[in-house]
């Protein structure tokens, strides 16, 4: 199973996304975020996304910033944005109805509809970048159990 997370600049939400997602699946499980912009590639996420995650035991500070590309799309299996305009422009880039079908809104696919976006904390403060983890945490339990779970019963 290859994940992809993405946000606009990959140096908050999408980064702690995958930081915490590849603390929870199989080590089998591919992970990695983007952004739909390049103005930050080649960056490190923001010194308050790593420092969220250091205080849950999740390292993120070798992650580099990176925009999304065509190629992204037939590479993942599951492509998980964290608003509702990264995924209008994620879903712009798509190419076929095979690769609009792996595109999703996080909170969604985690079953939180009422709350379908993860706030960008990028103009908060560490309060706010510890808001967007648990949200991120809760979400990356949740999506977990789904991928593992439609993986074994598609063995069986």
């Amino acid at each position: 199973m290859k994940i992809l997370m993405v946000c606009l600049g990959n140096i908050c939400r999408s980064p702690l996304a995958e930081g915490i997602m590849k603390a929870k699946v199989p080590e089998s499980y591919i992970v990695d975020s983007a952004g739909t912009i390049s103005m930050h590639e080649g960056e490190h996420p923001d010194k308050r996304a790593i420092k969220t995650a250091a205080n849950h035991g999740i390292d993120i500070s070798k992650q580099k910033s990176r925009p999304i590309t065509k190629a992204d799309f037939d590479t993942f299996d599951k492509i998980y944005c964290m608003d509702i305009d990264v995924y209008e422009d994620v879903i712009s880039k798509a190419s076929n109805e095979e690769q609009r079908l792996k595109i999703s809104l996080f909170l969604e696919a985690a079953g939180n509809h009422k709350n379908a976006e993860v706030p960008d904390p990028y103009w908060g403060d560490l309060k706010d970048f510890e808001e967007v983890f648990q949200l991120l945490d809760t979400g990356c339990n949740i999506i977990k159990n789904q991928l593992i779970s439609a993986t074994t019963q598609r063995k069986n």
